[in-house]
């Protein structure tokens, strides 16, 4: 009897998630595509304004290609294909520079550069959309331009001294005084952030491209954070370094957490390095355990905790329950123990209640510690993307059976 409830609740889980999935991006298909200069729209606010003079971000596009490149991938829709090849094309015209490799920050609404700067981030996350769309396609030349991003990073931003990569650098790949990704992160050369998306990245990129020398670097990047980034003691990650691994932040980042927890594991599996898979499969639970201090009594998950002052934020942002559905679905996969499912679940309805927009469709920025909808922040924009909610959705999709 309990065998049978169990197999319901995942089935009616991946109903949900399949027609959330199909909620998602048809609200992209329908708000975004930019009319006049091709490409997606930089910004939409929580009132569904469009601004179609924003600028048009790095992350925000190469998420855009890998979500309708991966819901292809499981779909197979026809239509899905088409955005993906839209996303493709202009991140190729009009992100790529060809004259110092890498990829720029932002253009403006014509496609022209405007934020020049190489930021490892943004550059990861396009390697990591090209990697989709070569699986869905089978496109030679957006693997070979994933392939030269990633050479691109190991030239210039790789650490030969103590490992791991610098954060960002000029348009011609000097030091740059800034290093951060937005004004709420430490100003540091190395950040847990922008190694957990290299690793994704190189993740999928490894999936197309079975080279020694990336499954070298993914190894070292799994090393990397159980040496330097996951904390020893309370299984948290360490946010901001300096070049030589020294931790400059106290901070507690659930979303973060808990997204580390399943990405890690992942990639340890495409190595097919047993004693590291089973190794990161404990790693993965023992994060999620730490993630659970940052549930809160309505099933959301908060967005962070400063340790020194004792005080938590208690703000739910979309992404963080996204990452939360999946991580500790992996959690209960991996312990059996039947808690972690749980909270996947309780997260979701959490979603179905604060975070999904029923009226104008696809997902609220985030509500607030006292429950109101934080309606100031983006629908779609720099931050505001697909990706989470998304992969959210097709990853729980392939895991229930």
């Amino acid at each position: 009897m309990e065998r049978l409830l169990l197999n319901d609740n995942l089935l009616s889980y991946k109903t949900e998630l399949q027609d959330e999935l199909e909620e998602i991006l048809s609200w992209w298909m329908k708000n975004t595509p930019d009319p006049d200069y091709g490409g997606f729209l930089g910004k939409i606010g929580h009132d569904e304004v469009s601004h179609p003079e924003a600028p048009k971000g790095a992350v925000l596009n190469a998420r855009i290609l890998w979500s309708f490149a991966a819901g292809y991938n499981l779909t197979e829709y026809p239509e899905y294909l088409e955005y993906a090849h839209e996303a493709y094309e202009y991140i190729r015209a009009h992100f790529v520079d060809r004259e110092q490799g890498g990829v720029y920050w932002t253009v403006d609404f014509k496609g022209n550069p405007l934020d020049t700067k190489k930021q490892v981030y943004a550059i990861a996350f396009v390697i990591y959309a090209l990697s989709e769309y070569y699986q869905a396609t089978k496109f030679e030349e957006a693997r070979d331009l994933a392939v030269e991003l990633y050479e691109t990073l190991e030239k210039h931003s790789f650490d030969p001294v103590r490992g791991g990569y610098f954060e960002a650098f000029n348009r011609d790949w000097t030091e740059i005084a800034d290093l951060r990704l937005s004004d709420k992160d430490a100003n540091e050369k190395k950040t847990m952030n922008t190694h957990l998306h290299v690793l994704e990245a190189y993740t999928n990129l490894y999936r197309i491209w079975k080279d020694e020398g990336l499954k070298k670097q993914i190894l070292s990047l799994i090393a990397d954070f159980t040496r330097y980034i996951i904390d020893p003691e309370s299984n948290h990650l360490i946010l901001f370094m300096d070049e030589k691994w020294k931790p400059k932040s106290e901070s507690v980042s659930y979303g973060h957490d808990i997204e580390a927890a399943w990405l890690l594991l992942e990639a340890a599996e495409v190595t097919e390095e047993h004693a590291l898979i089973n190794k990161m499969k404990q790693y993965a639970v023992a994060m999620a355990t730490a993630a659970e201090q940052g549930i809160g009594p309505d099933g959301g998950m908060w967005y962070e905790r400063d340790p020194i002052t004792n005080h938590t934020l208690k703000e739910r942002h979309w992404w963080v329950q996204a990452e939360a559905m999946v991580g500790f679905f992996n959690a209960w996969q991996l312990s059996g123990e039947d808690r972690f499912l749980q909270q996947s679940l309780k997260t979701w309805e959490f979603v179905k209640l604060h975070i999904l927009d029923t009226n104008q469709g696809e997902w609220v920025w985030g509500i607030r510690e006292d429950g109101t909808i934080m309606n100031e922040e983006d629908k779609a924009g720099l931050w505001k993307c697909p990706y989470h909610n998304s992969r959210a959705c097709i990853e729980l999709i392939k895991r229930i059976k």
